[in-house]
């Protein structure tokens, strides 16, 4: 077991199996020693646990959950082209899509979420760039989405 996997243990937590593309992209792509992510949708089990907007349905900190979830999807992907994630050197940027009702502004507390998460697993490595951004509707009515730029070690 990784050192990442572990540590993902120790708070409760178990790397996802890759969730599959929905569409015509890989879930992850390696370009020289960064690794790409697609967005990333908090599937659970092949199903979205949650669905609808934040700010309506789906209340921020329930959404703030869900962005946890695709952090974790995320690693899983670029754990399927890097092979391991001890190899992760940092995480550079971070970017979440936040399926939003006409007057919620709180995308970045709920794209906290994703980056909590990946302070907590990976520490310093873990501190990355970040958008966050509202959006009308995401794929499946989910109420989040998070991509993830990694930068690997040589």
């Amino acid at each position: 077991m990784s050192e990442v996997e572990a540590k993902l243990a120790e708070l409760g937590l178990t790397l996802p199996d890759v969730v599959p593309p929905l569409a015509s992209y890989q879930p992850a792509v390696r370009s020289g020693v960064y690794v790409y992510t697609a967005g990333q949708l908090p599937m659970v089990e092949g199903k979205l646990p949650v669905t609808g907007k934040v700010g309506a349905e789906v209340t921020a900190e329930e959404a703030k959950e869900l962005a946890r979830v695709c952090a974790l999807n995320a690693l899983a992907a670029v754990k399927s082209v890097a092979g391991d994630l001890d190899r992760i050197a940092r995480v550079v940027k971070v970017v979440g899509f936040v399926a939003s009702a006409a007057d919620f502004t709180g995308q970045p507390g709920v794209v906290n979420g994703a980056s909590e998460l990946l302070g907590e697993v990976l520490g310093d490595k873990g501190v990355h760039a970040r958008s966050a951004v509202g959006v009308a509707v995401l794929p499946l009515d989910a109420p989040v989405e998070v991509e993830i730029q990694v930068e690997l070690a040589q």
